[in-house]
């Protein structure tokens, strides 16, 4: 097996940040509000410009960004119907859990 690299675990980390979601000041990871796994199908390259798939991203932490691939798993639902931080938040499921992160260390 190759080596990852002396940088992989500061990719996997991320630049310390306050999660958009939950508050906390973690390491933070984008989270692609329109999952590239769609980016190619016919539905979503006609209702969003390339551009707008490439950068609607918010920076969350990890437990944040698992919370919601969890909840969530599908990528054409996540994209059609959750992809904004407005839209995302507006789930119930998705709202307790971010309350639930925020009240960890």
């Amino acid at each position: 097996m190759p080596r990852k690299g002396k940088n992989y675990t500061d990719r996997l980390r991320g630049p310390v940040g306050d999660c958009e979601l939950c508050g906390r000041t973690k390491p933070l990871t984008e989270h692609h509000l329109i999952p590239r796994a769609v980016h190619r199908k016919s539905y979503f390259q006609k209702h969003f410009t390339k551009d707008e798939m490439t950068h609607r991203r918010i920076s969350i932490c990890r437990p944040c960004h698992k919370g919601i691939h969890r909840l969530i798993p599908d990528e054409k639902e996540l994209a059609r119907d959750y992809n904004t931080k407005d839209a995302l938040l507006a789930d119930e499921r998705i709202r307790r859990h971010v309350d639930w992160v925020a009240k960890q260390k």
